[in-house]
């Protein structure tokens, strides 16, 4: 029974057209092709392009497939095909039971109905009876934890009360597939959390597809993962890990830094770790746990007393969760009047996999006062990869014993 393949897609793709006249002229021909018999073109015509190109995978009973790519990749298009919306225009799609789905925002919802009447609306889509939805609806209300609002219409609910109310129906009537596109990024991260353990318990007897650009969430929950970019497959496997690297390494080219000051420059910064090399414009691939040296350049048009230099490592959503603060502590640089290389050696750094960067300020202290003379925010980027991913960006590997 856990063999079983719920969902099953071969060479699947699907074609839009970026001009609207032409678009609807070319769905008119289709139609009219469609109506004596012919099959539609599966070339592209002027103004059409592949969204979905050639895709195929399947998910097993107790597996999760993991979506992941840029915005535009085709990730939702993918969603829209499996959940019948949309028709391939190419390949195959099987899936076998009942399917739940929370493809967009408030997809399925009247607005003008309540929470209440929606549950029941919902739950009907999905195939279950008035009966099965009100054997559930405690349940149901109990985990989407808006009670003071069930009799509300919908359209006054806020975004994350909309996905409270989508994910307490879809996950309550364990559908035997479940479908989730990144609405869960708009939730409290206590809803969050609570709707990945019912995941877990779902999963059992479910075949689940996540669509996130939370890696962490990916990593968590993921048995295997399916890269896209521009419509296309380029890396599917059960090594999610190395899937996450591959996403992560996909920013390379869009990495922008920010800096000001007028008294100094950052002339150049540097990353090394074991043998590797990262640059500005060249990103540092290196290990979990792995030793890093930052070699920071700094070119002074005035005279600089007493330098000091501040380090701040930043995750991929941009916050900020480690530091570095006590370079005066180790040296004294009274007096910079032109050019000054200085590295920080960290001997470990148990990163989680993931993309990081580091921002850099630079200052001087004069009187017994701190003055901040250069930012440069993200001034450099690394990724660091290996089997160690979570929630949070440090992860820890302590030597356990037995006692």
């Amino acid at each position: 029974m856990q063999e079983e393949v719920l969902i099953r897609a071969e060479h699947v793709s699907k074609k839009f057209c970026r001009d609207l006249k032409k678009s609807l002229w070319y769905g008119m021909q289709d139609l009219g092709k469609a109506a004596v018999g012919i099959s539609p073109s599966q070339q592209l015509r002027p103004h059409e392009f592949w969204a979905v190109n050639d895709i195929s995978f399947e998910v097993k009973r107790g597996e999760c497939l993991g979506l992941i790519g840029h915005n535009g990749a085709g990730k939702s298009t993918l969603l829209k095909m499996l959940n019948g919306l949309l028709t391939p225009d190419k390949g195959s799609i099987e899936m076998k039971g009942r399917v739940g789905a929370l493809i967009e925002l408030g997809a399925g919802f009247n607005p003008i109905l309540t929470g209440r009447e929606n549950i029941f609306n919902n739950a009907a889509i999905l195939g279950f009876s008035k009966k099965e939805t009100l054997d559930k609806l405690d349940e149901i209300i109990a985990f989407a934890d808006i009670e003071d609002f069930l009799d509300t219409p919908v359209q006054n609910y806020s975004s994350g009360m909309r996905v409270r109310l989508g994910f307490a129906v879809a996950a309550q009537m364990k559908p035997d597939i479940l479908i989730i596109d990144e609405v869960l990024a708009v939730g409290d991260m206590g809803f969050v959390l609570k709707c990945f353990n019912r995941m877990d318990e779902l999963l059992k007897d479910t075949a689940l597809i996540l669509v996130s650009h939370s890696m962490p969430q990916i990593a968590r929950m993921c048995t295997q993962v399916l890269l896209m970019s521009k419509g296309q497959n380029q890396y599917l496997s059960n090594d999610v890990s190395t899937g996450i690297t591959r996403y992560y390494e996909m920013f390379g080219e869009e990495i922008n830094s920010f800096s000001e000051g007028e008294k100094v420059d950052l002339s150049d910064i540097t990353l090394l770790s074991e043998g590797n090399k990262g640059t500005r414009t060249e990103n540092l691939l290196m290990d979990y746990a792995a030793p890093l040296e930052i070699q920071i350049e700094i070119t002074c048009r005035e005279a600089v007393e007493y330098m000091w230099v501040y380090l701040a490592f930043y995750d991929k959503e941009q916050r900020i969760f480690a530091e570095v603060n006590n370079f005066t502590d180790a040296l004294t640089l009274k007096r910079v009047e032109n050019k000054v290389i200085v590295s920080a050696y960290i001997p470990s750094l148990p990163f989680a996999q993931g993309a990081y960067s580091i921002s850099v300020g630079i200052g001087e202290e004069q009187n017994g006062a701190r003055r901040t003379l250069l930012r440069s925010q993200s001034a450099i980027y690394f990724t660091v990869h290996g089997k160690h991913h979570g929630w949070a960006p440090i992860q820890y590997e302590p030597e356990w014993k037995l006692l």
